[in-house]
């Protein structure tokens, strides 16, 4: 556990597996924290207990300040807003923390996925908020987590070393400035547009998804990371990563690899992906999802996938793998994820040159 230096108040948005821990981590560290939910049944828990239990790489029991369904009641006063629901929630809550923000405050994104913080910025934009809040997402979530209960949740890994980034650039320090109050595990990433091209969430999940779904609607218990990837389907992770790392190159931005990430977050080596990904201890007893009805491939494919293609597009950059990584994802659930994702149409960037596209990474008006 870290050791508190100073008392911050901070809210923490999203009460599923990952904002669980988080806010109890952050409450065992010693900090007033708010949880805020939009729905009332995954508070009931909190509420009675008035804790959350921790048990895994971090245990106690982390006493909230407050758990809520008022968003205004959750950010009043607080000096960090850490949003930690799922990417198709980014927007809904932008929309419904508009009124409410004020100056100092910052936002932070765990994790944006691929153009999250540039779509939130847009939405406070919009709404015309006049608050100076930095607005910024991380690479990737901190915790390694699953809810095992009303008011517990289990941590298998807390990971060593996470970018972070702001729209503006030039506020990184001051977002980092104020995150490490609470965790010295982030560190300044170098743009929006690098943390979002090295979300390695959008590489693994949807794929292993894809290519487990028998096992998956056979309700068959395994291990997500270690016995649903083997060599094959690591070399389609290859595939994947490496459509992902040029379309970055395209846009100017050197993306470290899946086995980098690896290695960054969780101090895993190996000669190859497969190699890298079962030897990782932080993914070991994480099991497979129960459905395909479900965040990996509702949240990663239209928020992660289908962004990159787009740009990748717009840049001349083809991604055969991701395209049909979208189309299978799409057909297996019965949606049109690239009509409900983040295009380059939906964040108003479409036709920009690069030299426009990198002004917008760090804040500033395209012209």
């Amino acid at each position: 556990m870290n050791e508190v230096k100073e008392k911050c108040r901070v809210a923490v948005l999203g009460a599923g597996h990952g904002g669980m821990a988080m806010a109890g981590h952050l409450a065992l560290m010693g900090h007033n924290v708010n949880l805020f939910n939009r729905g009332e049944e995954r508070l009931w828990g909190v509420k009675s207990s008035g804790a959350i239990e921790i048990t895994g790489e971090v245990e106690g029991f982390g006493e909230l300040n407050l758990a809520t369904t008022s968003i205004g009641d959750a950010v009043k006063d607080v000096e960090l807003i850490m949003v930690a629901v799922p990417a198709f929630g980014h927007r809904w809550i932008a929309e419904q923390v508009s009124p409410f923000l004020t100056d100092g405050q910052i936002v932070v994104l765990h994790p944006g996925r691929t153009f999250g913080a540039l779509e939130f910025k847009q939405v406070l934009r919009r709404n015309n908020v006049k608050a100076d809040v930095p607005v910024a997402e991380a690479q990737t979530f901190i915790y390694a987590s699953r809810a095992t209960g009303p008011s517990q949740v289990h941590i298998f890994r807390i990971k060593h070393s996470i970018p972070v980034a702001s729209v503006r650039a030039h506020l990184i320090p001051k977002v980092i400035a104020g995150l490490r109050k609470f965790y010295p595990q982030f560190v300044p990433g170098d743009n929006v547009f690098k943390t979002s091209f090295e979300n390695i969430g959008s590489v693994f999940h949807p794929v292993l998804c894809v290519m487990n779904a028998g096992w998956i609607e056979h309700d068959i218990d395994f291990q997500f990371y270690h016995e649903g990837v083997t060599p094959s389907v690591a070399r389609i992770l290859e595939k994947i990563d490496n459509e992902r790392v040029r379309v970055a190159e395209a846009l100017g931005i050197r993306a470290i690899t899946a086995r980098q990430w690896l290695y960054m977050a969780y101090s895993t080596t190996g000669d190859s992906l497969y190699e890298s990904m079962r030897k990782n201890v932080g993914y070991r007893g994480i099991q497979a999802p129960r459905t395909l009805k479900m965040r990996y491939l509702d949240e990663d494919i239209p928020f992660s996938l289908v962004p990159m293609a787009s740009i990748g597009k717009m840049l001349n950059v083809e991604t055969p793998g991701i395209d049909s990584i979208i189309q299978l994802g799409s057909a297996l659930n019965s949606v049109d994820y690239w009509s409900v994702g983040r295009t380059v149409e939906s964040l108003d960037i479409a036709g920009m040159s690069l030299r426009d596209l990198r002004l917008i990474a760090i804040g500033e008006p395209p012209g």
